[in-house]
């Protein structure tokens, strides 16, 4: 039946509209229905997926450069299958927010380039190009250690390999650090002093912290703790008093840039940086309440939440100065020294590559059986 427009108060045609309008309705309830039963059922995918997740064991169980300090449960079988240790994503265990916050601090960071490259010209303006390796190589330091907590526990083969990526990616955030520090944030007395010679340093320090890390991660099976720390946190610590000399020389004379919006955010990350750095360097809470923080509350967990924090800010800031002084660092860099920079990246990358590859092999002597029975 047709209705004319001239008869909708017809009450057949009401009618036939209310039942119209009805099946309508029904529909769409009915697919949201279906809907938030195929959300309930998500769990039970998971554990139909993998009906047989293992259980979490105590440090005892696994080897000791496994072990964290003052950490004694909750670390996750060897040799199991790749599905298990992808899906332990979801499982309570001691690498879990490790796990998480860097994986989210990487959308977050991924979330930031596609906001910047809607105002940014990231390929025809060489300007911004430092900028690019400072996003580039925040997404994947994060990215390299969501792998090494997620996946480094299948063997001991794999905890090297992870771990060193792991490496790689925090020796080329470092770089990243120097090439916007000293592109935009640099003072003009300090860049008449250095500007030969900055960006190779940083490269060579780049590389020596990861050579550093490496090697303590090498020898965490006969060094003393301390040792190993120390080996990791020294060369990180001359890279980062390299990289940041620039803002640290902007900082000192906050008092006559008061109206520099960057500022804030400098002293934002050069405060999470330090935060980071102790919490990385002592495990404070794990000592104070030992076998507590299993979970939650190990000091590493709060060294990725403050790292993260810290890079968001370096990122805005960067960006703010990108903005508001481009007069500065447009007339103190040549038009070429953006891609020179690029790359200079790139050798940071393949060096750190050749160094992982040098240590890798090293690694595998030492857990050969052959080598161990000797």
């Amino acid at each position: 039946m047709y209705c004319r427009s001239d008869s909708w108060n017809h009450p057949v045609c009401t009618s036939h509209l209310l039942k119209v309008m009805t099946t309508i309705v029904m529909e769409r309830i009915g697919r949201v229905f279906i809907s938030l039963q195929q959300i309930r059922q998500v769990p039970q995918m998971l554990t139909n997926a993998a009906p047989s997740m293992p259980g979490t064991i105590r440090d005892t169980d696994v080897p000791y450069y496994f072990r964290e300090r003052y950490v004694c449960t909750g670390y996750r079988p060897l040799h199991q299958n790749w599905r298990y240790y992808f899906l332990s994503m979801f499982q309570r265990h001691n690498e879990t927010i490790n796990i998480w916050t860097h994986l989210l601090a990487f959308l977050v960071f991924l979330v930031k380039l596609r906001q910047l490259s809607e105002t940014v010209d990231f390929v025809g303006d060489a300007h911004s190009w430092p900028l690019l390796i400072l996003i580039v190589s925040s997404l994947i330091y994060s990215a390299f250690s969501v792998a090494a907590h997620l996946l480094g526990g299948k063997s001991e083969l794999y905890h090297y390999t992870f771990f060193y990526l792991d490496y790689v990616g925090v020796a080329q955030y470092q770089y990243g650090s120097a090439v916007v520090h000293f592109y935009y944030a640099i003072d003009e007395s300090l860049h008449r002093y250095v500007h030969g010679i900055f960006m190779p340093a940083a490269t060579i320090f780049s590389c020596l912290s990861c050579l550093g890390c490496c090697y303590g991660k090498y020898r965490n099976h006969n060094l003393p703790t301390w040792v190993r720390k120390v080996g990791q946190v020294v060369p990180s610590a001359v890279a980062y008093t390299w990289d940041s000399s620039p803002v640290a020389l902007r900082l000192l004379s906050w008092s006559t840039a008061s109206n520099d919006p960057a500022i804030i955010y400098h002293f934002g990350q050069v405060a999470f940086f330090l935060s980071c750095a102790f919490f990385f360097s002592y495990p404070l809470l794990e000592r104070c309440f030992p076998g507590r923080c299993d979970f939650v509350g190990q000091s590493h967990q709060l060294f990725h939440v403050f790292l993260s924090c810290c890079t968001l800010c370096q990122i805005h800031a960067s960006h703010l100065d990108f903005l508001g002084r481009r007069e500065v660092y447009s007339r103190l860099h040549g038009s070429g020294d953006a891609a020179v920079f690029v790359g200079l990246y790139g050798v940071t990358l393949v060096v750190c590559a050749m160094i992982v590859t040098f240590m890798l092999r090293k690694a595998k002597k030492v857990i050969d059986p052959k080598h161990k029975s000797k």
